[in-house]
């Protein structure tokens, strides 16, 4: 009975093991650069770059910290506690910035407000001030365009977290003589406290994570100083160190994250208590209309319009055989890595399923840890395994003297790195999903004969239908949005829409990206519209 049991798990076992392997091959890569201490690269950095980055990324953790922090808890207070005008509205269109890219909206805003943008130039033109707006391409600017991008992020765990036991510390309060102001910074806030660490620990680690945003700006931080050391100096003895030291500071918020978590549930109390929301006074009421109108403006309307603006001005020049080929790129991509993750994941969660071991519920939670590591640490940290045994193979199989690589800058390394690195979405819908299907169900397809291919086929994937296909579409977008892995690993000349918004960008050609942009940020806009308005009918 035993050998029978021991059995049976040994293919969830394995699989389990080949899905830490592919995590932990270039997550060992990276972290053992920190060993390879080389006089000469430390001198150099320690000389040039690290002291200006370690300033440019605490400056940004700083400033965004408490950018998406309070953006995202007033909004979510505003919307999860009082009534007022567009209300309903706010609490779902709120998370609709998810949908652009931070490097989207980076160009957009440069190109509004920037020295050269339409409003200091018709200003300076009429009126003759040199420069009405103040300078934005800075670390000031780029914090508020990063905190405008993640702020969802926070107001989302928010949001929920007060419309679980906000009511009740309001409630409280008022029996205590506190005043609504006093309730919520005395009471409601330190309860939420641990769901607002969070979010604001996740966009951190977008911010750490992010390439585009930072290269429109101009501004240095460890993603942009690893792909130069790599692309621009050839060095990639300097790429694995600049990766070994950003993905410790990841490893710390990673840490700080799970710390955060804790033990921490909503407590639901009942639906009549949860949505029973407070009126806001006549001028407060449209004070919030008007504060949650600019934060929406600014982070969704306002990058929209221009980029339609932008591609309606060079949609003759841009509207090409190129755009599509490009496009066509982007979406082969994104459907190749979606299917491929989505496929590792529910197999991944079956695995864990079967296996009801300690062993087997840390193994699933160290292959999923991919979502924490930046793009560019993981190309780096693929490319070095890669490129020896690129170097293996062309030594022993007497191929023609010219072939300097069999899998560098091909489409199958850059889908592990996909893969890799949006496990953990596809992985979080499929165990989801799996945690709706009682487990009598398979019981009595097995006693009808079932094998276990007739059970997945049978029961598992007509019940995961609506899982697997968030998992899917959550992939593909974020794919599709996917700016450095693409953009260090991809074929050479074989361009995304991303890296045709980065190759434009980078030139301040700013118009010529809309039309790419603009098909990124409607394709982001699907799961985001869903996912918003399901979370809007509660």
């Amino acid at each position: 009975m035993k050998l029978l049991h021991t059995s049976k798990l040994l293919l969830p076992r394995i699989w389990l093991i080949l899905c830490i392997i592919l995590l932990l091959i270039p997550l060992s890569v990276i972290v053992a650069a920190l060993g390879e201490f080389d006089t000469e690269i430390w001198t150099f950095l320690l000389d040039y770059q690290l002291p200006e980055l370690l300033k440019n990324t605490f400056f940004l953790i700083l400033g965004v910290g408490i950018g998406v922090t309070v953006l995202g808890t007033s909004c979510a207070w505003l919307t999860a506690m009082y009534d007022f005008p567009l209300r309903r509205f706010f609490f779902w269109a709120l998370m609709l910035p998810m949908a652009v890219p931070a490097y989207v909206l980076a160009f957009t805003q440069l190109g509004l407000f920037d020295y050269t943008g339409p409003i200091n130039t018709i200003i300076r033109e009429h009126y003759n001030i040199e420069q009405f707006l103040p300078e934005v391409r800075n670390g000031f600017g780029l914090t508020v365009v990063m905190s405008l991008t993640f702020y969802p992020y926070v107001y989302l765990l928010a949001r929920n977290a007060f419309m679980s036991m906000g009511q009740r510390a309001l409630e409280a309060g008022a029996s205590l003589g506190l005043s609504p102001k006093s309730a919520f910074f005395k009471l409601a806030l330190p309860m939420a406290r641990p769901w607002v660490a969070g979010g604001s620990i996740l966009a951190l680690m977008e911010v750490l994570a992010d390439f585009g945003t930072v290269s429109v700006f101009g501004y240095d931080t460890f993603t942009t100083a690893i792909y130069q050391a790599w692309f621009d100096f050839y060095s990639l003895e300097t790429a694995k160190q600049l990766a070994a030291l950003l993905i410790t500071l990841v490893f710390i918020l990673l840490a700080l994250e799970q710390l955060s978590r804790g033990n921490r549930r909503f407590n639901q109390s009942g639906k009549a208590q949860q949505h029973r929301r407070k009126p806001l006074s006549d001028g407060l009421k449209w004070l919030a209309t008007i504060y949650c109108s600019l934060i929406l403006l600014f982070a969704f309307f306002i990058p929209l319009i221009q980029l339609g603006f932008w591609a309606y001005e060079t949609w003759d020049d841009g509207f090409n055989t190129s755009l599509w080929l490009h496009a066509w790129h982007s979406f082969a991509a994104g459907l190749a890595a979606a299917v491929l993750t989505a496929i590792t994941a529910l197999l991944l969660a079956l695995a864990k399923r079967t296996d009801k071991s300690r062993f087997a519920a840390v193994a699933a939670r160290i292959a999923t840890l991919g979502y924490g590591i930046p793009g560019t640490v993981l190309a780096v940290g693929i490319f070095v395994p890669v490129a020896w045994l690129d170097n293996i193979l062309i030594a022993h199989l007497n191929l023609p003297e010219d072939t300097t690589a069999i899998f560098k800058g091909t489409l199958v390394v850059m889908l592990i790195a996909y893969l890799i690195r949006f496990l953990a979405i596809a992985y979080a819908s499929a165990e989801a999903g799996l945690e709706r299907i009682s487990p009598s169900q398979t019981e009595a397809a097995r006693s009808l004969g079932c094998t276990s291919i007739g059970v997945l086929r049978r029961i598992y994937l007509p019940l995961l239908k609506g899982s697997l296909g968030t998992a899917l579409l959550m992939v593909f977008v974020d794919v599709m949005k996917e700016m450095p892995i693409t953009l260090m690993t991809r074929p050479y000349d074989w361009d995304t829409l991303a890296i045709r918004v980065y190759a434009f960008t980078i030139e301040g050609q700013f118009a010529n990206a809309a039309l790419p942009a603009l098909f990124i940020v409607l394709t982001g806009l699907l799961p985001v519209i869903l996912f918003s308005r399901t979370e809007s009918k509660q």
